[in-house]
């Protein structure tokens, strides 16, 4: 069973300076405390003395920590303390005012100054997201409704651990061309949450435009691209060569399809769809089978394979009026015949 959190007592905290001071590293610190050592890394980073005009005197002091603590619980307790301010940024909440809207009006208009003081979009936030006002729900009333908020330093750019050499501009000219077969396009297609999380990853062979539709009961990446590598497994490895996707989250265990099956994978530029047209297209037709209000917990695979396999059977302008499942079929009769 997992232990309620504590703040660190001011018994700790010198207790803590006495060991550091001995050169006590903070991971053994933490075990003697019966603390988690990610406490103590939290507690050195937030409550770090900067000494400007003399930086030899910088460092970690318990009485500096405490007092810092301190200051940062009473501005978090603000709302708490006053009714009347709390009782108007709820109602300004409930007009779907965002907390940078509120503070910034307080902050304009003379009279509401005057009444309710200034308070910062932050404190507003951490007010919405505090387990003491967890039971109101008050993050039903922010535009993104999120239940656990993002750190403060927003999320990491998508794909920034991604290698150069996985950029789409080092994909073969071939490949771009449509020259060779075995290349794909992936892309998740996502319907209304009032349904839950499940989504699907439209798959794409860019030669012959033979389309596959998988569900996902989230947008977990191994989940994700563990559905693709048992998809693409059957098929002889030419007929697998590489896949393009975009830089969403859902697609960054893409180590697992190279590791497994061979497979390359290449990566469009932040904010470019447009790279991987084929998928792109090929969504907007499945949009007239499956649109955004579908509720995709009530369908089976059965009925996303059966929409596929339409499509699939479709004559294409682009294919000279054959289907993608023929172009698709007789690639593979030719990579048999090869071997």
């Amino acid at each position: 069973m997992g232990h309620s959190y504590t703040h660190l007592t001011k018994d700790e905290r010198q207790t803590i300076y006495k060991l550091l001071d001995r050169k006590i590293p903070l991971t053994q610190i933490a075990r003697m405390l019966g603390r988690h050592h990610s406490t103590l890394y939290r507690e050195i980073r937030r409550n770090y003395f900067h000494d400007r005009e003399y930086p030899q005197w910088s460092g970690w002091f318990p009485w500096n920590a405490a007092e810092s603590a301190r200051k940062r619980r009473f501005k978090h307790r603000k709302l708490e303390r006053d009714r009347e301010l709390r009782r108007h940024i709820i109602e300004k909440l409930e007009l779907h005012w965002s907390p940078e809207q509120i503070a910034g009006r307080l902050k304009l208009c003379p009279m509401d100054k005057s009444r309710f003081g200034h308070v910062c979009s932050e404190t507003i936030y951490r007010f919405i997201y505090d387990r003491s006002t967890r039971e109101m729900a008050l993050y039903t009333l922010l535009a993104r409704r999120r239940r656990a908020r993002r750190g403060l330093r927003g999320r990491k750019p998508r794909g920034s651990h991604i290698p150069l050499y996985c950029n789409i501009k080092h994909r073969p000219e071939e490949i771009a061309n449509r020259e060779t077969f075995g290349h794909w396009e992936a892309d998740l297609v996502i319907f209304r949450r009032d349904f839950g999380k499940a989504n699907i990853t439209s798959l794409i062979e860019r030669k012959s435009r033979y389309q596959v539709i998988i569900r996902n009961q989230n947008r977990n990446s191994s989940g994700v691209l563990g559905a693709i590598q048992e998809q693409l497994r059957p098929l002889p490895s030419k007929g697998r060569q590489s896949i393009t996707f975009d830089r969403g989250s859902e697609f960054m265990a893409w180590k697992t399809l190279h590791q497994s099956l061979g497979i390359r994978s290449y990566f469009c530029d932040t904010a470019s769809p447009y790279q991987k047209g084929s998928v792109e297209n090929a969504n907007g037709r499945l949009r007239r089978y499956l649109p955004l209000e579908t509720n995709l917990q009530a369908l089976e695979q059965d009925t996303l394979s059966t929409i596929a396999l339409r499509m699939n059977n479709t004559p294409r302008q682009c294919l000279g009026y054959r289907t993608p499942g023929e172009v698709f079929n007789a690639e593979l009769a030719q990579i048999g015949s090869a071997c």
